[in-house]
């Protein structure tokens, strides 16, 4: 560990990489701590601990959202228009021919995911900032329309800033810059939430804390063994003869990672679940005895602790990653570039039966990975009810995350030194 250490500062390149990356994060640690004028930070900070909805939320965004800072939205937005946008590309041919044609194509409809982040960063900035004036407490003061059109453009231009500089951490090789921030605001996180473990700690609950580290732990495990989980589909590769010299003849391996979707379904899957009890917190005081009925029941179905709502996440995540999979991995487009290289898997003919046994294949193995995932996000909501603890919302997906973003930097690190290690580097 110590050697890898000192081989990636001596490369001169990829500790230029790193010290730009931990720059950038530096620049939105920064800006999650700049707030919006006019607002009543103590109050809001006590609001948010009361609700839990908007506590999940903050978790996401870092700290920033309970700050109301200029970036209190996160990169929230931005995922927002990648899931319309994927979507998009499963309706409409032309959208799914322009992704098959290559780069080009990604580019045009990543340029599209960008102009669309910006509608989505000002609804998201009105929608909230609207939704803490009608709580009442004192936590925005009457802004006129000038002010309030000056939050919203400050929002929605952390929000754009951010994205801007996710993609310039994902330039430099390092890691996805999205993923990255993300991974930043739950590591942020970490001071606060162990110092308030620390200041409420009972000696007598010694077993159960030793219960949540052991927990942890095989937690921890768990991530990396299903995130390092392969299938090996047995690629062969004919001979041919071309004048004195024979080509081919080699045996090979296809890989198939059991979750080839990482930790996207469960981001989307949180993004949609906490959508129907935040459109219902606008309603929960309206003037209509019966709209407001309907959206205090909303809000409390959708209660994070209860079975409702961990159903409806599992359900999600198991979902989301047999789509966003089936985005991804194109198993007649594989079965085509083997056989044009004259490659086959043994005892399957090439061409339309190797289509559909890869896609037999990915099904199979995407079942375990996608269970896993859903455990994984509805384990705290578990292991509340058994311990009636309430400070463990989204430990699971946290954790998650954070494995899953540094087992992904690390291995872009090393294949990044494993490039230089060439001669001529």
């Amino acid at each position: 560990m110590v050697e890898k250490l000192s081989q990636l500062w001596r490369v001169r390149d990829i500790r230029n990489r790193i010290v730009f990356v931990l720059g950038m994060l530096f620049v939105f640690r920064i800006a999650a701590h700049v707030p919006i004028p006019g607002v009543d930070i103590e109050s809001l900070r006590e609001f948010f601990g009361s609700n839990q909805l908007l506590g999940l939320l903050n978790i996401f965004s870092g700290g920033a959202l309970e700050n109301f800072s200029v970036v209190m939205l996160g990169v929230g937005p931005y995922i927002t228009a990648s899931i319309i946008m994927q979507l998009l590309t499963m309706i409409i041919p032309k959208l799914e021919e322009m992704q098959k044609e290559g780069e080009q194509g990604r580019q045009r409809i990543n340029q599209w995911t960008r102009l669309l982040t910006v509608p989505m960063a000002i609804l998201q900035s009105y929608a909230t900032i609207t939704l803490l004036k009608q709580q009442g407490r004192g936590i925005i003061g009457e802004f006129t329309v000038f002010e309030f059109v000056t939050a919203i453009v400050t929002v929605t231009a952390g929000t754009t800033l951010l994205m801007w500089i996710g993609e310039l951490i994902t330039e430099k090789k390092i890691g996805n810059g999205i993923s990255l921030i993300i991974f930043a605001g739950i590591v942020a996180s970490l001071p606060l939430g162990v110092q308030r473990a620390i200041a409420t700690f009972n000696p007598s609950q010694l077993f159960t804390w030793v219960g949540f580290l052991v927990l942890g732990l095989v937690t921890i495990a768990g991530v990396v063994y299903v995130t390092e989980a392969q299938r090996n589909i047995p690629v062969s590769y004919a001979r041919r003869v071309r004048g004195m010299r024979v080509y081919g003849g080699v045996d090979s391996h296809l890989p198939m990672r059991v979750n080839q979707a990482g930790v996207i379904p469960i981001i989307f899957a949180i993004s949609l679940v906490l959508f129907p009890p935040l459109i219902a917190q606008f309603f929960v005081n309206s003037s209509s005895a019966f709209i407001a009925t309907v959206a205090q029941g909303t809000v409390n179905l959708f209660n994070s602790t209860g079975f409702f709502y961990g159903a409806i996440y599992f359900i999600l995540v198991v979902a989301f990653t047999y789509f966003y999979t089936a985005v991804i991995f194109h198993p007649q487009r594989i079965a085509e570039n083997l056989q044009q290289q004259g490659g086959f898997v043994p005892g399957i003919r090439p061409g339309t039966q190797t289509t559909e046994y890869l896609q037999y294949v990915s099904n199979r193995i995407i079942l375990a990975g996608a269970l896993f995932l859903g455990v994984i996000a509805v384990l705290p909501l578990v292991v509340q009810r058994a311990f009636t603890v309430g400070n463990l919302a989204l430990g699971g997906t946290s954790l998650l995350i954070v494995v899953s973003v540094v087992i992904e930097t690390v291995k872009q690190v090393e294949a990044q030194l494993i490039v230089r290690e060439y001669e001529g580097f």
